[in-house]
């Protein structure tokens, strides 16, 4: 996968670091496809393995009060939909409600379970910060999420002695290589991925969601535009597209334990 970032900022080398198996975390059914499908369909294109986690059903969202009854199922179906698009068919389910997520243990738990037993070197997730340029990509369930994951990556997932139930169930600590955060502040972006042979199809997993989207024409419009701003900032040839990530090594060669 192409990747490219400003210098000497990312500490991510697609080079140097494999990716094999990628876990990604979201709020709601479509959150991913808006902040990282084009990285996710070059993920899978490579040969990576990609599965999702969505920890509330959506209920709250959508435009047409007539829907209301049918509303997790149409975003499921449509989530399912869109993964398939960008190459993923293995998606998780943590059923909160819509608009009442919360980093609770309860949440934590869940997802030091989910990342236990999958074992990505990489986990995506939406970022804790609140975005105070465009306040529309902090609804406090992405925040939660950020937070949620953010806790669970250290010290849970990696402390043998956090919830022993799991390890006594045969989930055995593990020690994530990378976290990478998206829909965050810009300012704490510091990695690009060039997702310029892949934009249509992202656009493509984005317009699956049609329960979320009453204006799609501008949406769209909203979505090419932010990319290829992103390709700018990451200095990639001019009519290139890139999607913008926050990303923290959690373990690596100079990580030490406990600081």
């Amino acid at each position: 996968m192409s990747t490219i970032a400003p210098a000497a900022q990312s500490p991510f080398d697609p080079d140097r670091n494999r990716v094999g198996r990628v876990l990604c975390f979201a709020a709601h059914p479509d959150d991913i496809d808006f902040g990282a499908a084009g990285t996710i369909a070059a993920w899978t294109a490579a040969g990576v393995e990609v599965s999702y986690c969505i920890m509330t059903d959506g209920d709250a969202g959508g435009f047409d009060p007539e829907q209301r009854e049918e509303i997790v199922r149409l975003r499921t179906e449509e989530q399912e939909r869109a993964a398939a698009l960008v190459g993923v068919t293995d998606i998780h389910y943590l059923h909160q409600r819509d608009g009442y997520l919360e980093p609770s243990h309860e949440v934590i738990r869940e997802v030091v379970r989910l990342i236990r037993r999958l074992r990505p070197d990489v986990v995506l997730a939406m970022h804790p910060e609140r975005n105070w340029t465009r306040i529309q990509k902090s609804h406090p369930d992405h925040l939660a999420v950020g937070e949620a994951v953010t806790r669970a990556v250290y010290p849970a997932l990696e402390n043998p002695f956090a919830y022993p139930e799991l390890a006594a169930a045969g989930l055995e600590a593990y020690k994530l290589p990378w976290l990478w955060l998206y829909a965050g502040p810009a300012e704490r972006e510091n990695h690009f991925a060039d997702v310029t042979a892949h934009v249509e199809q992202k656009l493509a997993a984005i317009h699956i969601h049609v329960s979320q989207h009453p204006d799609a024409g501008a949406m769209e419009r909203t979505v090419r535009g932010q990319l290829a701003a992103n390709g700018e900032r990451a200095g990639l040839p001019d009519g290139s597209s890139a999607e913008a990530f926050h990303v923290v090594a959690v373990n690596g060669p100079g990580t030490i334990a406990g600081f």
